[in-house]
């Protein structure tokens, strides 16, 4: 008896339905199930439950499953990334088994977490008992469901969807060939998505390709046979392509709220519940932290002191003096790049700006001890009998210890706005920054805003003070 079939056609830019046929019809979807095995991986992976190379050790369970396969052996050891591979490029059921018992610890708890996944990405009609999609009483979906999943693999994860459209991958015990590879060659501009076979769900397929500024994702369920599905498949992408305009508002899918393996808050299930296994337990589930963890800003003073503010002001009014009136050369190359910079703010306004923000400057600089009175220098006279002294040939500085060091706080399109960003972090950063020399370099690219003359513990010392600040800082050491 031939499988049921269904199918959908969808603008993946948008989401709106091109084509539907028995599209909420709940079918066997086979190994379209990977894409969910995937996605709860990729969103374990994304949150820090697993890493890519995480060894995992394959059970007597995954090492079982009938082929497709990876061929693992049980105890076998082999790097999550593979895993990944060999299941959205080759569909291998062990491979799939596998993943989902790294991460949720069984079977049942991971397919139980695709389920629950898979109802948060508003797909109603779909149940998962497995995660390789093996015909299993109760594991069905429609081609609705798995469109809108395709969709959501292509946005939400859009770092991995290069997958789907590799003809073969390295999945660590060897090269595997990609099951959609017929149909990615045959069909301009197709990428994926994701085939599917078992004799009750018949010859399924997810497809999503591209052209011109155009993606139309289309899912059939039911073929007859890998050449008449992907036949069906061409005419209804063909459809799609036909029908939608060239420019519509894109509306990419939103990811589900992440709540961690257990989906939900700790529950305490009754001593007299007839829940089997369950009753009197508390279930215990791990979320993700709902608050920053970052510590609090160090408190700063509320006001200058007023000194200071005055000796800066002065000092802020001579550089951009300097900086404006200068004709160096290099300077007149760029004079209107700098007139046009120099017109964005007048003077007193930059001023101001710069004032205001010496208030989360420290209010006192490091001032050396004055030399003691009773020092007194002599004139030392050349003695004539004295061999000459021979010139000290350096060939190279040394940077232990030295001020050899220096911190780049950007890049700006003109001398004045390098000048007027170096004088800006001098002051709110002086006692880091006070012995710093200010030095703007240019460079093919624009202007390097730099404070050199400082020691290695120095410039490590402000650039994490000034990224403290949110100010963008990189530490660059002798040449």
């Amino acid at each position: 008896m031939a499988a049921p079939y269904a199918a959908m056609v969808m603008d993946m830019r948008s989401g709106e339905v091109i084509h539907a046929r028995n599209a909420d019809t709940q079918l066997h979807p086979a190994s379209l199930t990977k894409m969910m095995t995937l996605y709860v991986a990729f969103q374990a992976i994304e949150h820090g439950e697993i890493s890519l190379d995480t060894m995992v050790t394959i059970s007597a369970n995954a090492a079982s499953e009938p082929p497709s396969k990876l061929g693992l052996r049980t105890g076998q050891k082999i790097k999550l990334r593979y895993l990944i591979r060999a299941a959205a490029v080759r569909s291998a059921n062990d491979a799939a088994t596998a993943i989902g018992e790294a991460i949720a610890g069984s079977e049942a708890a991971y397919a139980e977490r695709m389920t629950r996944t898979a109802k948060a990405l508003g797909m109603n009609r779909t149940q998962f008992k497995n995660m390789h999609g093996l015909t299993q009483a109760g594991h069905m979906s429609t081609a609705r469901d798995m469109t809108i999943l395709g969709r959501h693999v292509f946005f939400d994860y859009s770092e991995y969807y290069n997958l789907f459209s590799r003809r073969s991958a390295d999945a660590g015990v060897a090269q595997v060939p990609n099951t959609n590879r017929r149909f990615l060659d045959a069909y301009k501009g197709a990428d994926g998505i994701k085939t599917g076979y078992t004799r009750a769900a018949g010859f399924n397929l997810v497809a999503s390709a591209e052209r011109g500024g155009k993606r139309i994702i289309a899912t059939v369920f039911g073929g007859q046979s890998t050449a008449s599905r992907n036949q069906k498949v061409a005419e209804l992408l063909d459809l799609g392509f036909r029908k939608v305009p060239t420019r519509v508002a894109l509306r990419p899918t939103s990811k589900p709220a992440y709540t961690g393996p257990g989906g939900g808050a700790a529950i305490v299930v009754a001593a007299d519940s007839t829940a089997p296994d369950v009753a009197g337990k508390v279930i215990r589930v791990v979320r993700a932290p709902n608050r920053s963890i970052r510590p609090m800003p160090r408190p700063v003073p509320a006001v200058p002191d007023e000194a200071l503010v005055a000796a800066i002001g002065a000092e802020i009014e001579g550089v951009i003096s300097t900086v404006v009136s200068a004709k160096s050369p290099e300077l007149e190359a760029t004079e209107p790049v700098v007139a046009a910079a120099a017109t964005q703010k007048p003077e007193p306004e930059i001023a101001a700006e710069v004032v205001a923000a010496t208030a989360l400057a420290p209010r006192t600089a490091p001032v050396p001890a004055p030399r003691p009175a009773e020092i007194i220098l002599a004139a030392v006279e050349p003695d004539p009998q004295a061999e000459p002294e021979r010139p000290e040939v350096i060939t190279r500085l040394s940077s232990a210890g030295g001020r050899h060091w220096a911190i780049n706080v950007g890049r700006y399109t003109s001398e004045y706005e390098a000048e007027r960003i170096l004088l800006k972090t001098a002051l709110v950063e002086l006692s880091t920054l006070g012995e710093a020399l200010r030095k703007v370099a240019r460079s093919a690219r624009g202007y390097e805003a730099n404070f050199v003359g400082l020691t290695e513990e120095g410039a490590d010392l402000a650039c994490r003070r000034l990224s403290a600040r949110n100010t963008t800082c990189e530490v660059i050491g002798p040449s």
